[in-house]
């Protein structure tokens, strides 16, 4: 799927790249207002018309690639967290650094992550294939790091198609750790926060079209350390702050993301704020005079 993806639309990059404005390294992380902040209950978007005409895309229609569907996808499911990850092979003589924009927290208690792979397992244990899952079916354990903005390119050279036990971690140039406290795994010391995990299971799912060829797997993996650089802790040590992590994110293509800005909003409470039962009958009513 790889070369029909076709990720860099253009020709020449460099020469696009120079077209455009030089990295803003002044820009800081700031907090803005609403784009409403007299927005109240009922008055819904602040912009978007619902009138818009919108079309149904069918992700199996006949003729449709499937590589359709992944572009698409990255490209509406944005901006998406990356995760970095560190894994080695069983014996210690191959070890890996690569990002994975298919990732999220799904958990707090216990800490759970989910990560994505284009591949199924038995493709991935054959020599060549997914470094990465290859990996974790070995071992069971890595190391997620998140991307911040000053080793973006470093992260994102390690995306390269190497052989498997070529390290990308000499391509990077990045500096491995290896004080984790319960996997083997190393972590990335320029990463301000990068948690040690263990695989808590491997999914595999079929294509639609054939299901017996395995085209994806989610990993599952637990939490069991965490690492924070000290300057972006708070003194409880349950926050992270967004101006030394300076967090980048995936887009759809070659795109990423930088993170400069933020607004807040508290939650609303349904008896506080909208009155209970009462006030929302009230906010139907008028909606229906």
């Amino acid at each position: 799927m790889s070369d029909q993806i076709k990720r860099n639309p253009h020709p020449d990059f460099k020469k696009v790249e120079a077209s455009r404005p030089a990295w803003d390294d002044a820009s800081r992380f700031r907090f803005t207002r609403t784009v409403d902040p007299d927005w109240a209950f009922g008055h819904g978007s602040d912009g978007s018309s619902s009138s818009s005409k919108h079309i149904a895309i069918d992700p199996y229609a006949p003729g449709r690639p499937d590589v359709f569907n992944y572009k698409l996808l990255i490209s509406g499911i944005v901006p998406r967290p990356i995760a970095f990850l560190s894994t080695r092979s069983a014996d210690g003589s191959s070890t890996n650094l690569a990002p994975f924009s298919y990732f999220n927290v799904m958990s707090h208690d216990p800490p759970l992550f989910v990560v994505g792979f284009a591949s199924g397992i038995d493709a991935a244990v054959a020599k060549g294939a997914k470094d990465t899952l290859r990996n974790l079916v070995e071992t069971r354990e890595a190391v997620v790091n998140i991307i911040s903005e000053s080793f973006l390119e470093a992260a994102n050279a390690t995306s390269i198609d190497a052989p498997y036990g070529v390290s990308e971690w000499d391509v990077a140039g990045l500096t491995p750790v290896r004080d984790c406290e319960t996997v083997r795994c190393a972590r990335v010391a320029e990463a301000v926060f990068s948690v040690e995990v263990k695989v808590d299971e491997l999914k595999e799912h079929g294509s639609k079209r054939d299901p017996s060829n395995k085209t994806s797997t989610i990993a599952i993996l637990e939490g069991t350390r965490f690492w924070v650089r000290e300057d972006a802790l708070n003194e409880e040590k349950n926050l992270i702050d967004p101006a030394i992590l300076r967090p980048i994110s995936r887009l759809g293509g070659i795109s990423y993301a930088r993170t400069t800005e933020a607004l807040e909003l508290p939650r609303p409470k349904f008896e506080d704020h909208l009155g209970g039962h009462e006030g929302f009958e009230k906010l139907k009513n008028s909606k229906r005079s």
